[in-house]
């Protein structure tokens, strides 16, 4: 049997609380410092006061320490791992290999981040071989592929993401936001150039089409395809979104852990939730009311069509219906959707730029503004990208998990014993013995016995069933004397919980082999795609087989350079995207190659269509 862990984003303390009480087996969260989001990080206090509460469930906490580092920070570094051990922090994700041997030393388990890039069954042998316990799949992989890592190295934990936003380029291999913005994606600073709006022009200098935001992919989204991951082998399901608010978290946490109960509950034999708890809902998850910019399964499947958003970065929303009349101030709305005062609404206008317009008042279907978006006609589709009334919903206390206990009473000798169980970890039981005279009661005890013993209140347990003889409940025994029966024996059973939970074994280190360095195509041409920043990476590529290790693109002076340099490696592929690509059946380009993406400041980008490799690579003009 496998155990499946939903793997939550934490933005800070508030969002890895709401994650776990919502159905997260685990949460991911960014330092101070080191962190690929370097927008969302959170003092050493607050991720102890996480693990402590993630803990009592069995959840778990990783933190991100996922950047390159430079020399000057590596004592640092070493410091902030030392204090992320002290407070029991469970992973620590790691983008920069000379942090490899200090995890090692300290006694940290590793985890290869998505910043790696980790997308085939040769990389993550090596990282295997090197000590990782797990590694974080290139977003872009296949169910296939997946496979097929997870046949040739089962021995390592496989991490996927199924939610959130998309990177055009491979993770770690994006160096657009540094050469044009001195912003290193590999340190937490994205520019996040892909969301930019482009004119595609070719070699003659012809524009082809209207300026769109040619690199910008949709969201990303694999609810129906938790089941076929986990049969390829994925244990952990990554949801995207270090920089999310609260209500993103519980609405995609809940979701998608709602899912995984389905699978588990059809499959009890294959797999099962990696932690404890129950967590009933006071809503119904809607992906669609939070932010996104549509969605795509990506390349679950193959190569498809519908993965881009080229008309829009920002959040579209959930479609409402179309326009069926509009007055001076206030507008009809032609579908099935209610709506609120406050709603925010959205419309594509003529040059398919995306409008946006607040809803002051509502009474059914039509809706009142202050001013009448100019460009809005009769017929165009409207979009809701802020559902007020969810929002509020939201803001509220929107679930409770807790941990399911079985109680059970019996006479003793000089009283009566109350057992206490776990339902999910049947042998953490304990019992505590009330010393009280017994008397016989006048009439039956059972619904006190019941009320007193079963109130569990603020504690994490709730019972689902009490075993309560007659012969019991035909004792009377003062509530009073219950209730601190109750209390005693909560404690103790709190207390081997926790000892049982803390006491599993833990993920054994692995000592650190000397394979040879994993060296595709690209990265002997372009040997920056390494990201070696610092002399301890260095000395670790040369001792594992790299004969003459690279400095980092963001240490290379690029303004003395020979060549152009290889910024992005994307599976989007734009050739496919317009349909014309032959090797899938498309129609041969009339354009003169190589396509130019041009910024309206006129630098450009030249693109490279790499058709052996499926891939569209992105230079520096």
């Amino acid at each position: 049997m496998r155990e499946l862990e939903l793997l939550a984003p934490a933005k800070n303390l508030a969002c890895g609380m709401a994650a776990i009480s919502h159905g997260a087996d685990a949460v991911y969260i960014g330092a101070s410092k080191f962190g690929a989001r370097a927008a969302a990080g959170n003092s050493l206090e607050d991720i102890a006061e996480l693990c402590a509460y993630a803990h009592q469930y069995g959840a778990k906490v990783y933190v991100t320490v996922n950047t390159i580092i430079y020399d000057e920070e590596l004592d640092k570094t070493y410091e902030l791992l030392q204090e992320l051990k002290r407070i029991h922090v469970d992973a620590i994700l790691v983008q920069d290999m000379a942090l490899v041997g200090y995890c090692q030393k300290i006694g940290l388990s590793i985890h290869a981040s998505t910043q790696t890039d980790n997308r085939d069954a040769q990389k993550v042998e090596w990282l295997h071989q090197l000590g990782f316990r797990r590694a974080v799949l290139a977003r872009e992989l296949s169910l296939e592929e997946m496979r097929e890592i997870h046949d040739r190295v089962p021995d390592i934990e496989l991490e996927a993401f199924v939610h959130g936003a998309l990177c055009v380029s491979y993770s770690g291999l994006c160096y657009a936001s540094q050469f044009c913005m001195n912003r290193s994606a590999n340190r937490g600073e994205c520019a996040q150039m892909c969301r930019l709006k482009y004119t595609l022009v070719d070699q003659t200098g012809i524009m082809f089409g209207r300026p769109k935001h040619y690199l910008s992919l949709k969201d990303m989204c694999r609810l129906d395809y938790l089941e076929d991951m986990s049969d390829a082998g994925i244990v952990s399901f990554k949801i995207e979104g270090r920089l999310k608010n609260v209500d993103y978290v519980k609405n995609v946490v809940a979701a998608y852990s709602q899912k995984l109960n389905e699978l588990v509950a059809r499959r009890p034999d294959d797999y099962k939730r990696a932690t404890l708890g129950k967590v009933v809902y006071s809503f119904q998850p809607n992906l669609q009311k939070t932010f996104n910019r549509g969605y795509t399964d990506y390349f679950i499947h193959g190569r498809k069509s519908d993965i881009f958003s080229f008309d829009t970065p920002k959040a579209l929303g959930e479609y409402v219906g179309k326009v069926k009349e509009i007055r001076d101030k206030s507008l009809r709305v032609a579908g099935t959707a209610s709506f609120a005062n406050g709603d925010g609404l959205c419309f594509f206008n003529d040059d398919q730029q995306l409008v946006g317009f607040r809803v002051n008042r509502a009474e059914g279907n039509q809706l009142f503004f202050p001013k009448k978006p100019l460009e809005l006609r009769v017929g165009m589709a409207l979009y809701r990208n802020n559902d007020e009334m969810f929002g509020k919903l939201m803001a509220q206390k929107t679930a409770e998990r807790k941990i399911p206990i079985t109680m059970k009473v019996q006479k003793s000798e000089n009283g009566i014993v109350l057992q206490v169980q776990s339902l999910e970890l049947p042998n953490v039981c304990v019992m505590k013995e009330l010393d009280y005279p017994i008397e016989q009661a006048q009439k039956s005890q059972h619904d006190n016995y019941v009320r007193q013993l079963t109130k569990l209140g603020n504690t994490l347990f709730e019972c689902e069933q009490i075993d309560l003889p007659e012969s019991v409940s035909q004792c009377f025994i003062p509530s009073s004397a219950l209730v601190e029966l109750r209390r005693e024996t909560i404690e103790l059973f709190h207390e081997s919980l926790m000892k049982t939970l803390n006491n599993k074994p833990a993920n054994e280190l692995l000592e650190t082999g000397n394979p040879l360095v994993h060296a595709p195509s690209e990265y002997r041409q372009f040997p920056y795609l390494y990201n070696i920043s610092n002399h301890v990476a260095h000395d670790f590529y040369l001792n594992h087989g790299l004969s003459q290790p690279a400095k980092a693109f963001e240490l290379t002076d690029w303004k003395n350079a020979t060549h152009s340099p290889l910024l992005m490696q994307c599976k989007h592929c734009l050739r496919f995207a317009f349909g014309y690509c032959v090797k899938n059946g498309g129609k041969t380009p009339k354009w003169k190659e190589p396509l130019f993406l041009q910024l309206p400041d006129g630098q450009r980008f030249r693109l490279q269509f790499d058709c052996q490799k499926c891939q569209m690579n992105v230079y520096d003009s």
